[in-house]
C-alpha cells in the first residue's frame, strides 16, 4: 500500500461462495506456483528443512483421507494441540479441506482445559502430541462425544482405548484429494474455532467461517506488507489466534515463505537473532516483550540485514525499544490491533510515519470509533489527553458488505459472513 486514503476509497474483497483456503490457496499454489511454503527448524537449530506447497498439499491430503476414513464429516470438531511441528500445518490444512473444525489449543493446556473445550464443542476427535496423551486419558471418561484419538510422535494403541498413530496412519493413506471427495461447504460455513484466554471468566469459543481465512488478506496486504519473495517469521504458540494471523492465512495468500521453529519454551534470544540472519528473514513479528528483551542485548553482533519490515501486537511498545531495534535493523516496529474475533482492524503501515504511542489508523475496509454503552459514537478529538475514555468500547464497522469473515455474527457466536448485512462489533 503506497497511498492509505486511496486504498480506503478503492477497497473491495470478493469472496467466492465455496472458498476453501486448503484447496484455493495451498493446492492452487502447489499446482501453479510451487515454492517453499515453510522452513522448519528443529529445537536444536541444526536441522533446517524446506517444505514446498506441493509437500503440504500431499501431506494434508493424506491426513484428510485419514479423517474421512474414520467417518469425519463437515461440522465435526477436533481438538488440536500440536507445537510448532510440520504436523501442525498438515493437520490444520487437512481439517480446513474436510471442514472438520479444528480447535487449536496452546501446549500449556491442562487436562481440565482440554475437557472443557471438548465438551463445549462436543468434539469427536483429538489430535495431540505424545506429551498430551496422559492429559486426554485423565478426562476421557468425562468427554462422551470423544470418539477418535490421534497421537503424533507416539505409537498406535497408546492408552487403554487405543490411539491412532499419526505417522503410520498417514503413511497408509492416499495423497490424492479433490473437492469432489469431501462434503460441499460454503464460505460462510464454520472452519475453525479458537478459545479466548479466559482472563475474566471461562474461555469463550470464537468460531470462524471459511471466509475468515480470505479476510486475512487485509492483514497481510496492509499491516504486514507481505510479498511473494518474503521469508516471514511470526513468534506465536500454535494455539493462539495470532498463529492464524502470522503463521497461516496472510503469508500464504501472498506466497511468502513461513518460518516454523520448534523453539524451547524458555525463550532463547541469541538463537532467534541468529536464525534471522541464517534464514534471511525479511518480515518479522514478535510480541512487545520480545522486542524489549532484544533491546537489552548488543544487537550489533548479529546479522539482521535481511529484515525490511518489523511489526508487533498485543500491547504498546515503548519508544526506547523501538529506537534500539531501528538502530540495529533500519526497520521501525509497526504496531497493529485486532482480536481473536477479528482480522487486523487498526495498524501502522509502511506508507505512513509511525507516531510513538499510536497504534495507527483503521485498516482499509473498516471504520473504527469509540462508543458508549448505548452505542453512541463518542465525539473525541484524536490525541486529546484530557478526554476520558474509561468505560467506553471499540466499535468496528465493515464498509464492504461483501467482505465476509472479518467479524462474527452480531451475537458473537454465529459463523455467517458479512455479505448483505453490516455487522458492528462492540468489544470491551
Amino acid at each position: 500500500m503506497r497511498d492509505y486514503e486511496a486504498a480506503r476509497a478503492e477497497f473491495s474483497l470478493d469472496v467466492p461462495d465455496d472458498y476453501n483456503f486448503g484447496f484455493d490457496v495451498i493446492d492452487r499454489r502447489a499446482a501453479e506456483a510451487d515454492k517453499t511454503a515453510y522452513v522448519y527448524v528443529d529445537r536444536s537449530g541444526r536441522t533446517v528443512e524446506d517444505h514446498s506447497f506441493s509437500d503440504l498439499r500431499d501431506r494434508s491430503n493424506r491426513f484428510a483421507n485419514v479423517l474421512l476414513g474414520l467417518g469425519a464429516a463437515k461440522g465435526d470438531f477436533a481438538l488440536v494441540v500440536i507445537p510448532r511441528l510440520p504436523a501442525w500445518y498438515e493437520v490444520m490444512i487437512a481439517c480446513i479441506k474436510t471442514s472438520v473444525i479444528a480447535m487449536p489449543g496452546t501446549n500449556l493446556l491442562t487436562a481440565k482445559d482440554m475437557a472443557y473445550r471438548i465438551n463445549k464443542a462436543k468434539a469427536r476427535f483429538a489430535v495431540v502430541t505424545a506429551e498430551h496423551v496422559e492429559k486426554i486419558e485423565t478426562v476421557r471418561a468425562d468427554c462422551p462425544s470423544l470418539e477418535h484419538l490421534i497421537v503424533i510422535g507416539g505409537e498406535a494403541g497408546t492408552g487403554p482405548g487405543g490411539w491412532h498413530a499419526y505417522q503410520s496412519a498417514c503413511a497408509g493413506a492416499s495423497d490424492s484429494l479433490s473437492r469432489n471427495d469431501v462434503e460441499a461447504a460454503g464460505a460462510d460455513d464454520m472452519m475453525i474455532a479458537y478459545f479466548t484466554s479466559g482472563t475474566t471468566s471461562l474461555p469463550k469459543m470464537v468460531p470462524r467461517s471459511h471466509e475468515y481465512a480470505l479476510a486475512h488478506w487485509v492483514t497481510g496486504a496492509y499491516w504486514m506488507d507481505l510479498r511473494e519473495d518474503d521469508v516471514h517469521w511470526t513468534l506465536s504458540d500454535t494455539g493462539w489466534a495470532k498463529a492464524a494471523w502470522g503463521m497461516l492465512f496472510p503469508p500464504w495468500q501472498f506466497g511468502a515463505t513461513n518460518v516454523l521453529h520448534d523453539a524451547d519454551p524458555k525463550f532463547d534470544a541469541d538463537a532467534h537473532l541468529k536464525l534471522i540472519g541464517k534464514l534471511g528473514v525479511t518480515t518479522f513479528c514478535a510480541p512487545p516483550t520480545i522486542f524489549r528483551l532484544f533491546a537489552q542485548i548488543d544487537l550489533g553482533q548479529y546479522d539482521l540485514s535481511s529484515l525490511r519490515h518489523s511489526f508487533s501486537a498485543g500491547e504498546p511498545l515503548n519508544p526506547e525499544a523501538i529506537r534500539v531495534w531501528k538502530d540495529a535493523t533500519g526497520t521501525v516496529v509497526h504496531d497493529g490491533y485486532g482480536q481473536t474475533e477479528t482480522v487486523n482492524v487498526v495498524a501502522n503501515y509502511p506508507c505512513m510515519e509511525v507516531r510513538p504511542g499510536s497504534m495507527g489508523k483503521p485498516v482499509p475496509g473498516t471504520d473504527v470509533g469509540i462508543v458508549d454503552d448505548d452505542g453512541n459514537v463518542a465525539d473525541l478529538a484524536v490525541g486529546n489527553d484530557g478526554d476520558d475514555v474509561h468505560g467506553l468500547g471499540l466499535a468496528v464497522t465493515v464498509m464492504d458488505h461483501g467482505a465476509g469473515g472479518v467479524l462474527p455474527d452480531a451475537d458473537g457466536l454465529g459463523v455467517q459472513g458479512l455479505a448483505g448485512a453490516e455487522r458492528v462489533a462492540q468489544r470491551r
